[in-house]
């Protein structure tokens, strides 16, 4: 698989699948797209279908993970964190296939 996910990225995205009350085929879509100010910039969100065509479907920490092969070839070997911090609270990307990324960091060029 290309991303993965951490045990806390997991239990945070279980809660907002369980506050959203989403139903329980839904996956985790998780993809890049061009924009941002850097050339690219990661997608986050939840589907309900797959394509064993198109996408790399995973189970980490009882999370079912979708990610599509175009966008696997940036995504090798990323890390999904999520942060909880006093001065930062959100998902983090770890990348190593990140060349330069903007100033606010949500985009990047590989």
């Amino acid at each position: 698989m290309s991303i993965m996910l951490t045990e806390k990225a997991a239990g945070e995205i279980k809660r907002v699948m369980t506050e959203q009350k989403l139903p329980e085929t839904s996956v985790l879509r998780i993809g890049v797209a061009a924009g941002g100010c850097s050339g690219f910039q990661y997608s986050l969100g939840f589907d309900t279908t797959t394509d064993s065509a198109k996408d790399a479907v995973s189970d980490q920490h009882g999370i079912k993970v979708a990610v599509d092969k175009k966008s696997s070839l940036y995504l090798d070997g990323t890390t999904l964190d999520f942060m909880d911090e006093l001065n930062q609270r959100g998902f983090k990307f770890n990348n190593p296939n990140v060349v330069k990324s903007c100033g606010c960091g949500s985009s990047f060029s590989a």
